[in-house]
């Protein structure tokens, strides 16, 4: 279940692994589009860089995407002039069409095939109530100075559209050929990427990072996170003021020609569209639930086909993945110092599904920080920020689901046994009086985990659609025999 950026593109062919202690000026931890991306401009401009990922580059969060280079990410700037102020907003909203023209100014220097092309991007709505609040954002923007316009007709063929903001000049990309040119360049100038080389720990010793793979270290001067949801637990605490939700994609093919533009809806549920390939594929996604939700009550993957085919009734699913994303609890990412108790460990997280343009604002930055310069976006990004909590629903819940896994559920007695698990499904059983999670493939073998998450040991919840064993709490993920595929954790389950 590969996505279609995955299949249609390879980066690196072998899968070099890290045998032997090594020096470097940076050592950047997380190999997708913000460890890449960093990497190029550090390794551009004479830094010795040196890229650990610890499957293979680009496979995670950076290859399932929907890769829209977007400013327009939802409704958001009425909510960051009214939470922050006009000039915030200004700013987050000039980062991110800065960082539109930093990737297409890369894409050119280094001549890089990618399928870049600009498109229009539109939020819009089939539902009354939610007209108001598209005229309203495109009032705060217009105060911002940026042509936003209210529409009600949008090139995208879907019926009962009341409303839409569009942004102009927004663009799409193929991520991977994206990613694999920017590699290429950071070979080029020296730098080093190492795949299947997990990270972990980090520790200062002596005025410099050691970076510890299972068998090797990495000594530098400086340290990037660039895990998608830090590895590293304290002193940052970055898993008290975030969450990770899920998404569903599809790659249909129709023989009915497609549209112009980027759209997503400013209702629940989201649902997300594009083309890629020449206009050959239509990209759908949607369908959000936060990571570890208990009860997956529909087959995600059958309701984006079906939406599919009320467009284009001919479409045939070609691909299908899943892919997810950290998100703050005030909604703007984290970018810059780890911990100020850390000096020169960076972090960039929280992109909330919008990392083709955090990724890049988060580069520059880091990049800015390096160097000893100020960066005029740094402020509102600010990873050290403690604020008062602005999302205080989402806080209370996380709160409550953290107790939860922690606590309740590990005192309740399973109802399930071996005997009455279906195949190809998993539960958590009793056995000798321990709770263990057990998956039953489809020709009757057994396999088994201890439930219980290697970061910080909630219970976890079995996620059916993908044979995935997921953390409620933090979002960490184990495939079925208990291996660790989504950070923060960092070991494998016990069995």
């Amino acid at each position: 279940m590969n996505s279609y950026w995955i299949d249609s593109c390879k980066i690196i062919a072998d899968k070099n692994e890290l045998n032997k202690d090594i020096n470097t000026d940076i050592c950047i931890i997380g190999g997708g589009i913000t460890g890449i991306s960093c990497a190029y401009y550090l390794a551009k401009n004479g830094f010795k860089t040196t890229i650990l990922e610890k499957d293979l580059l680009a496979e995670k969060t950076s290859g399932n995407t929907t890769a829209k280079l977007t400013s327009q990410h939802g409704l958001f700037y009425k909510y960051l002039a009214d939470t922050f102020s006009k000039d915030y907003a200004k700013l987050y909203l000039e980062a991110n069409e800065n960082a539109i023209s930093n990737v297409k100014k890369i894409i050119d220097e280094e001549n890089i095939e990618c399928d870049f092309n600009f498109q229009d991007s539109y939020v819009f709505t089939q539902k009354e109530s939610e007209v108001q609040k598209i005229k309203d954002e495109v009032s705060t923007l217009n105060n911002l100075n940026f042509p936003a316009e209210f529409l009600t007709n949008i090139p995208l063929p879907i019926n009962n559209v009341l409303g839409a903001i569009k942004f102009p000049n927004q663009a799409c990309f193929h991520v991977r050929k994206y990613l694999k040119g920017l590699c290429d360049s950071i070979l080029k100038h020296d730098g080093q990427i190492y795949q299947n080389s997990k990270v972990f720990d980090v520790k200062k010793d002596s005025g410099q990072y050691v970076t510890y793979t299972k068998n090797n270290k990495v000594f530098s001067k400086y340290v990037v996170l660039a895990t998608n949801y830090p590895i590293i637990n304290a002193p940052g605490f970055y898993f008290l003021k975030m969450y990770q939700e899920q998404s569903y994609v599809i790659g249909v093919e129709t023989s009915d020609e497609l549209f112009d533009g980027l759209y997503i809806n400013s209702e629940t549920p989201t649902l997300s569209f594009r083309t890629a390939n020449d206009k050959k594929l239509l990209i759908i996604a949607g369908f959000n639930n936060k990571v570890g939700k208990k009860a997956i009550d529909s087959d995600k993957f059958e309701e984006l086909e079906k939406i599919s085919k009320t467009l284009y009734p001919d479409s045939k699913v070609k691909y299908k993945w899943t892919t997810q994303d950290c998100i703050s609890l005030d909604k703007i990412p984290y970018i810059g110092q780890f911990s100020e108790l850390m000096p020169n460990m960076y972090v960039a997280t929280g992109y909330k599904k919008w990392g083709m343009t955090s990724s890049n604002i988060a580069a520059n930055i880091i990049y800015d920080k390096i160097l000893g310069k100020d960066n005029k976006y740094e402020d509102i990004f600010l990873s050290t920020r403690f604020h008062p909590i602005k999302n205080k629903t989402e806080f209370s819940n996380m709160l409550k689901q953290t107790t939860n896994s922690l606590i309740i559920e590990k005192f309740k007695i399973p109802e399930e046994t071996i005997e009455n698990l279906s195949t190809d499904d998993g539960k958590i059983v009793e056995i000798d009086n321990h709770k263990v999670g057990i998956y039953k493939d489809k020709n009757n073998n057994i396999y088994q985990v201890k439930p219980v998450c290697s970061h910080l040991g909630c219970e976890l919840s079995w996620n059916n659609l993908e044979k995935t064993w997921d953390c409620p709490c933090h979002g960490s993920r184990f495939d079925y025999m208990g291996h660790s595929i989504y950070s923060p954790s960092i070991k494998d389950l016990e069995d």
